[in-house]
């Protein structure tokens, strides 16, 4: 490896320092609240290692901004290998829904963004595009698929409409709760039944073997 290589592999990894330590403070202390100096001594390098790679705190913020909403993408793809009917597919979809919306990390990073959207209006509206908007159209997919099967009839309100309402339903409480309660844990029994009783109230709407 040259010298030229080494360096460089050696400044990724210290950029990659200072995005987990940015990253970390963010999340524990809000943009507002949060310094350079406190992400510096969070990863263990210079300031002058920070300044290089990010021009200031926005820089920064913008850069975990970006990285957390592919993480939640990346992640939302492994929802997609969804089987069987569709109450299991719905099923299957909720709780890789809930359980990636309510990972402690993810809700803290939604309070965080939420109280920045004033500030970073083109960051919220990223999130806001690759997450919930994501999410609906991975819905409006599978939902699209029933209506050919005839397992569903949702001409009443349309199948967008019909994803809408179905991820809502499994968001609303429990994300709220979540949300207001910073420090509680959700079990996965919680979990099933928020999905459960999102799934049953849906196909009990729009299934056509009621």
């Amino acid at each position: 490896m040259t010298d030229t290589a080494e360096r460089h592999m050696a400044l990724d990894d210290k950029a990659k320092a200072v995005l987990e330590a940015a990253t970390k403070v963010f999340l524990e202390h809000g943009f507002t609240a949060a310094t350079t100096d406190m992400i510096q001594r969070e990863a263990g390098v210079s300031k002058a290692t920070v300044y290089a790679r990010y021009a200031n705190k926005e820089a920064l913020f913008q850069a975990v901004i970006h990285q957390r909403c592919a993480l939640f993408t990346q992640r939302l793809q492994t929802v997609k290998s969804m089987a069987g009917d569709l109450r299991a597919k719905l099923t299957e979809l909720g709780r890789g829904y809930l359980q990636l919306l309510l990972a402690p990390e993810n809700l803290a990073f939604y309070r965080v963004l939420v109280a920045e959207a004033p500030r970073f209006p083109e960051l919220a509206r990223m999130f806001y595009v690759t997450g919930p908007k994501a999410v609906v159209e991975l819905t409006v997919e599978q939902l699209n698929l029933a209506v050919q099967q005839g397992e569903i009839n949702v001409q009443s309100v349309g199948v967008h409409t019909a994803a809408e309402l179905f991820i809502n339903c499994l968001r609303g409480t429990s994300h709220i709760e979540c949300l207001t309660h910073p420090h509680a844990r959700v079990s996965e029994a919680q979990i099933d039944h928020w999905v459960d009783s999102g799934v049953t109230l849906f196909l009990q709407a729009f299934g056509t073997q009621r």
